[in-house]
């Protein structure tokens, strides 16, 4: 059974860090792209950052700057490094897993998806 989990969110000031963690099993995910969304109350779920089986990478323009995504293909598993957070970063925040970076990046296919991680910023 395929599962990605995620780990490290919580609570910090704005101008603070965070490191997410997306652990899969249950597949192989070496040549799969990784990605990372988010959804605030309210709102749609929105595409974060992206990284291809060779770690191209692919961010929103909202964080770009300040977040990082990378991924260990041996221990299958992606992470993204958010960095500056600012209050409108609050959201629960969803690995996901899908074919290629474009496809995540629109949400088009997308195989798997994690359980989601909170990550609320205070001002």
């Amino acid at each position: 059974q395929v599962q990605l989990v995620e780990s490290g969110g919580g609570l910090v000031q704005a101008g603070g860090s965070l490191r997410l963690s997306c652990a899969a099993s249950g597949g192989t995910f070496s040549r799969s792209a990784m990605g990372w969304f988010r959804q605030a109350p309210g709102k749609e779920r929105e595409f974060v950052a992206v990284v291809s089986w060779s770690s191209t990478r692919y961010y929103a323009d909202s964080v770009k700057g300040r977040f990082t995504i990378s991924r260990d293909n041996a221990k299958n598993t992606v992470y993204l490094q958010m960095d500056s957070l600012k209050p409108e970063d609050t959201a629960v925040y969803y690995c996901a897993a899908g074919p290629n970076t474009s496809v995540v990046r629109t949400a088009k296919t997308i195989d798997y998806w994690g359980q989601g991680t909170q990550v609320t910023v205070s001002s």
